[in-house]
């Protein structure tokens, strides 16, 4: 323990610090908050433009600067629409976005073109290949007058027509004859294989019912011709999901239009549809309008073929059968039919089989 005089002895040293006076601080920290600000106020202005900038300015810009030497071969001020920033080759000024370049409107005609013309090619291979198959079959050999098979805008059409000697059904009904069965179930075969889809149309010439059109006409027997020769390709090997629609036309597009009563009008025709068809078909949400086979032949640049008819014979009037509850009822005869390829392939122009 230690005593008082120890405590004495001790020293004590207190250390004072001095405080100096702060420095001028200047100017550097006003020039960095110049800085952020500015940086922010230039981020939020991107951010404005990029809120109200259409899609398609901002597609255009930026091909604009990815490939200016693709713009200036394909023609054009720049890459964008004609409302962004950098003008572009569109040729509405008074759209406010959407416009394609000039060299991708040019492009996408051009691939259309190579599309139509392979179709158009892979249609005619498949009427060579079904000529032949007419010939080989010592079936359908005989009954090859009574089959037309020729290539339209929208695929390769086969129609089999009717013939005094050897109609194809019951005079006023829908019974298939025993060879139109036949001739049916082998082209059911023959098409299964083909990687297209199938739409059915029934013909009908002029000869009308006693009741007309107030009852049961040539509408509903067009129809119910149409689905019986569906049940036949079915029968006959065909897959049922290929058939994407069944229509009846009556006698709103006759192949004769001197002679209605002529047995040419009364035929079934059986459509093999092109990919250009289809993807119309799928587009417009299974209704689909015939194509115009002028502007087919102009662009691709070959004449359609058909075999020869068949000769003329009486008419096909009778007595009303049941109507078939599998058809769907028709709709009145004023309905429109496109004549460009003799009605086929538009669904506003008569009933529509299920």
């Amino acid at each position: 323990m230690s005593t008082a005089s120890e405590k004495a002895k001790s020293t004590i040293v207190v250390k004072r610090i001095k405080k100096g006076g702060h420095g001028g601080h200047g100017a550097a920290w006003k020039i960095a908050y110049a800085d952020f600000v500015t940086a922010m106020m230039a981020f939020f202005l991107l951010m404005w433009l990029l809120g109200s900038t259409t899609k398609g300015d901002l597609k255009g810009i930026s091909e604009y600067f990815q490939s200016p030497l693709q713009v200036s071969m394909s023609g054009g001020d720049g890459a964008g629409d004609s409302t962004s920033v950098i003008t572009g080759g569109g040729q509405d000024l008074s759209r406010p976005a959407g416009q394609l370049k000039k060299g991708q409107v040019e492009e996408k005609k051009r691939k259309t073109h190579e599309i139509a013309k392979k179709e158009r090619e892979r249609m005619e291979e498949l009427q060579r290949h079904l000529n032949q198959a007419i010939l080989n079959s010592e079936l359908l050999t005989q009954f090859k007058n009574q089959i037309r098979v020729e290539i339209t805008p929208d695929g390769l059409r086969i129609q089999i027509v009717d013939d005094f000697k050897r109609p194809m059904f019951d005079i006023g009904s829908a019974r298939v004859k025993d060879y139109m069965r036949d001739i049916l179930r082998e082209f059911g075969k023959v098409l299964n294989d083909v990687d297209s889809k199938i739409v059915l149309t029934g013909h009908t010439d002029s000869a009308q019912y006693a009741a007309g059109d107030k009852s049961y006409s040539n509408w509903e027997l067009s129809a119910d011709r149409a689905n019986a020769s569906r049940r036949e390709l079915v029968a006959g090997g065909m897959d049922a999901g290929k058939i994407v629609r069944v229509v009846g036309l009556a006698d709103s597009s006759p192949l004769d239009k001197d002679d209605l009563m002529d047995p040419l009008n009364r035929r079934i025709s059986i459509i093999v549809l092109n990919k250009l068809a289809e993807e119309r078909m799928k587009m417009a949400g299974g209704e689909i309008e015939a194509g115009d086979k002028d502007t087919l032949d102009n662009a691709v640049g070959h004449e359609s073929a058909a075999t020869p008819a068949a000769p003329a014979g009486p008419s096909d009037a009778g007595t009303a059968p049941a109507a078939d509850p599998a058809v769907t009822t028709p709709v009145p005869p004023g309905a429109s039919a496109a004549p460009a390829v003799g009605g086929e392939i538009v669904a506003s122009a008569g009933p529509v089989a299920k």
